[in-house]
């Protein structure tokens, strides 16, 4: 079985090529990156393949059986058709099945709904393509915040608009665990899983990272308008304003949803603490 990984030179999509190496060896896995070049030290069959093209992906999925297709980081509006290229040049080379990494979150009241519903509409247009499917929704990854830990200590602080609001952190290593199963295990057939872990407030995070790395860190929690200002000043106004709307989200309670990850996965998720502990290790 011939299995094919889009974005494969991303840090989710590497994620789950490594675990689907050790389930079904190298030589059954494929890997489809925009630049190749980027995907080489993967050790695995590297095929061009960029989301706007969907020649590529006509090219890209020959003689494969499964696709794992890693939601694109495009604007809304244009994700949507560069998936539609994926699906439609997997109904064009008789792919089984498609799994699709979608994420959790709500489609109306916050300015990351925007990017949930381009992504609910990836789901439903997976379900009507006639191929088996497997769509799993991936929480908030823990390594964003772990990978800013120098800045967090310059300030002294953990900033944002989450509140007393609990989000079930995720991490790469996990998902790219549980997609390997998906993938291969026919049982997960047509079932769309929360792919998340424990829910933990801010303050508790906080506690978790000064356990672990000795920090002397606090939670500073503003108001929405304040922090979305602040981030579209330092990562413009794209993706200042998706990372407000994440934070925004946590606080209303979107991101506090019951796991499957057990289900998906086959064994219990990490806990927070774990994973913090364990990027610690790899870094």
């Amino acid at each position: 079985m011939k299995i094919a990984v889009t974005s494969a030179s991303g840090k989710l999509g590497s994620s789950i090529v490594k675990h689907l190496i050790k389930e079904v060896g190298k030589d059954n896995v494929v890997g489809i990156a925009r630049t190749l070049e980027k995907a080489t030290h993967l050790g695995i069959e590297i095929r061009k393949g960029d989301y706007n093209n969907q020649k590529d992906f006509d090219v890209a999925l020959k003689n494969v059986d499964t696709v794992l297709l890693v939601s694109g980081m495009d604007e809304p509006q244009k994700r949507i058709q560069q998936h539609r290229n994926v699906i439609e040049a997997a109904k064009n080379n008789n792919i089984k099945k498609i799994v699709y990494t979608s994420i959790v979150g709500a489609e109306e009241n916050n300015a990351f709904s925007p990017i949930v519903k381009a992504n609910r509409q990836t789901e439903k247009d997976i379900q009507t393509s006639g191929l088996e499917w497997v769509i799993g929704r991936n929480g908030i990854y823990i390594e964003p915040d772990l990978e800013y830990l120098e800045t967090y200590v310059q300030e002294g602080e953990i900033r944002n608009c989450a509140g007393t609001g609990k989000c079930t952190y995720t991490s790469r290593e996990e998902l790219g665990y549980a997609y390997a199963k998906m993938l291969i295990e026919d049982k997960h057939n047509r079932q769309i899983y929360n792919l998340v872990g424990t829910p933990i407030t801010q303050n508790q995070l906080v506690e978790y990272i000064n356990q672990v790395y000795n920090t002397n860190l606090i939670f500073n929690s503003v108001l929405v308008e304040e922090y979305a200002t602040e981030r579209k000043a330092a990562l413009g106004d794209f993706m200042g304003t998706i990372i407000a709307g994440i934070y925004e989200g946590i606080r209303d309670g979107v991101n506090n949803v019951p796991s499957d990850f057990e289900k998906a996965a086959g064994r219990k998720h990490q806990s927070t603490l774990d994973m913090i502990k364990g990027f610690k290790i790899k870094r």
